[in-house]
Formats: C-alpha cells, sequence, structure tokens
C-alpha cells in the first residue's frame, strides 16, 4: 500500500469523534476530521458490513473538507456488531440523516463505493435537499442480475475462486448457495458461521483487486471483519437489498441537478461496468470516469487517485453552484 501515500492526503487525526444510538438497539460511532467550517462530506464504506478506516480520511483535502466517516449498523465497530434485525436500507438512510441532524450539518457531499455508491443514492433520492452532490465508486444498482453475478458470474472470470467458495460448503447445499451461505452465517455456533464467513470473505477479497493483493485478501480474513461483512451481506441479498427492483435508476430524477463523478475500474470484476454506464445513461450530466487498469478496489492505485481527483473537481461544482445562488439571489 505505500505506493498509494504520494497519491493520498497525509494520514491526520479526528478532531471530534462520539458514538449515536440511532434506536434502542443500534449504536454507530462517528468521527469528523479536517476543516470543522469546512464543506461537510460524508464517506459511506462498502459491503454492507464492511466498515471504515483511518485511511479513508486521506482522499480528501482537510483543508477544505469537514470529513464525517461512520460505521453502519453491525458494521466496523458498530454495536451490536453483526446485527442484522432492524438493519435494512430504509433504516441506513434514516441512520445518515439523525447523524446529519446531530453534527449540525445542513447538506453535505455524499461519497460512496460499492455498496456506499448504492446507499449514497437511496440517501440522495430519498433527500436530495440534503445533498450537495455525489462521488461514486465501482457502481452497484441492487438488481437481482447485479446479485446473480456476485453468487455465479465472477467464476467466470475467477473459476478457481468460485470452485473454493461452492465447495466450502457440502454437496448437498451447492444447489442454493445464497440460501444455505446465510443459513450458515446466522447460526450461533461459531464453528459454523467462521468457516462460511472466510469463505465468502476470501471469495469476495480474491476477485476485488486487478492483480492478487495479498494485503487486501488478509484484511478480508480477519475473523470479526469476514463475520460481519459476509453476514450482512447475505442478509441484505437474500432480501434483495430491501430496494425494489430497479428503484434507484427508475428514481434518479430526483438528484440529476446535483453534480456526480463516477469512478469504474475497467476490470471490476464485484461490480462490472455495465452498471456504472446505465447509472451514466439515465444520468448523463454525471461524470463518468473508466479508469483503465483497475478493478474494483478503491485502493488499487488508479481509482484511488481518480477518487482524490474527484474531491478536488467537486470543489469547482460547488464554487460553480455558490456563484448560480448569489446570481439568482
Amino acid at each position: 500500500m505505500s505506493a498509494l501515500r504520494p497519491i493520498l492526503h497525509p494520514p491526520l487525526e479526528p478532531y471530534r469523534r462520539g458514538k449515536l444510538a440511532v434506536d434502542a438497539l443500534h449504536t454507530l460511532p462517528w468521527e469528523e476530521s479536517g476543516n470543522p467550517k469546512g464543506i461537510p462530506i460524508v464517506f459511506l464504506h462498502g459491503g454492507p458490513g464492511g466498515g471504515t478506516s483511518p485511511r479513508h480520511r486521506q482522499f480528501f483535502d482537510p483543508a477544505f473538507y469537514r470529513i464525517v466517516l461512520f460505521d453502519q449498523r453491525g458494521a466496523g465497530h458498530s454495536t451490536p456488531p453483526g446485527e442484522l434485525r432492524d438493519n435494512t436500507t430504509r433504516h441506513l438512510v434514516a441512520d445518515m440523516e439523525k447523524l446529519r441532524e446531530y453534527l449540525g450539518i445542513d447538506r453535505w457531499v455524499v461519497f460512496g463505493g460499492s455498496w456506499g455508491s448504492t446507499l449514497a443514492l437511496a440517501y440522495g433520492e430519498a433527500h436530495p435537499e440534503r445533498c450537495f452532490g455525489f462521488i461514486l465508486r465501482g457502481i452497484f444498482l441492487g438488481r437481482k442480475s447485479e446479485l446473480d453475478w456476485f453468487m455465479e458470474g465472477m467464476g467466470k472470470f475467477y473459476p478457481d475462486v468460485r470452485k473454493r467458495f461452492v465447495e466450502a460448503l457440502p454437496a448437498a447445499e451447492r444447489d442454493d448457495l445464497l440460501g444455505n451461505y446465510f443459513r450458515r452465517l446466522t447460526d450461533p455456533d461459531p464453528a459454523v458461521h467462521l468457516p462460511a464467513a472466510h469463505a465468502w470473505s476470501r471469495y469476495e477479497g480474491a476477485c476485488s483487486s486487478l492483480l492478487p493483493n495479498a494485503d487486501l485478501v488478509a484484511h478480508f480474513d480477519d475473523d470479526s471483519a469476514a463475520l460481519a461483512l459476509a453476514r450482512i451481506e447475505a442478509h441484505y441479498f437474500v432480501n434483495r437489498i430491501f430496494l425494489d427492483e430497479g428503484a434507484l435508476l427508475a428514481d434518479i430524477g430526483r438528484i440529476r441537478d446535483l453534480p456526480c463523478i463516477i469512478v469504474q475500474g475497467r476490470y471490476d470484476i464485484v461490480c462490472p461496468p455495465v452498471s456504472a454506464f446505465e447509472l451514466h445513461a439515465a444520468w448523463p450530466e454525471a461524470e463518468l470516469n473508466i479508469v483503465a487498469d483497475a478493478g474494483h478496489s478503491a485502493w488499487e492505485p488508479g481509482i484511488t487517485k481518480e477518487l482524490v481527483a474527484a474531491t478536488e473537481r467537486m470543489k469547482d461544482f460547488l464554487a460553480q453552484a455558490a456563484c448560480a445562488a448569489v446570481r439568482q439571489a
């Protein structure tokens, strides 16, 4: 990961952090870094169930942005960890509003990759008046075709990796991979759910970069990270992401007047580029950037470079919007 150091902004520490009880069950950790008087920008992690890390702060110019990170329900350091009760897309959108209000933010830029792009679109379409704009990576629109691709299609490019994923289940359970993985991942016995979690997370991790990346796979293979990611992803998958089929594209008109920058790896196997192109077709005003030498991960050097550049270009969009508001006043 050392090659990313010249691309990312320098490491920084939060100036404020805390925990927000969003209901009687779930408590979410949050933090703010950068400029307390800057333009708010909220980072939405992937998964669902992936969690945030300190490096995520480094996509953003700390002199310009008020950087907000938080872990979604069941993910990262949220409590209870890996919890599936009251954990739906609707709940996560409502949590973002509660956090925004709690932090006293009127509007923010929404930055999300992979599942984070799904949540960013769902939030923006529900609350367009609270968004300055969007930076989206590795587009995932939550449709059945995309879920089927994850469970089966990735094997067209990674047949060896998918073979290990399939064979982690007994032969009698391989006719319904998603259903039987979900059953095992929600089993209370660690001897049942941990092997399933590792098999699921290794499958995703191995398919997430253009070239083999041992550090990335090792991150996916940590016990707690693997269990939260696999359990929550399977929960969302069996429930079709808690969205109506095609809903995000159907409602894109609610946010088309806002700036958006899309960053997509040409060789993204986890979230194939077709979804980014379809989003751009529905939202032609958005800027679509295809990274020619990258897969899915935000830590692919080309993806990281484009994401940092996108946060810089967003400054121009915000300045243009401010000038337009002054002219209209």
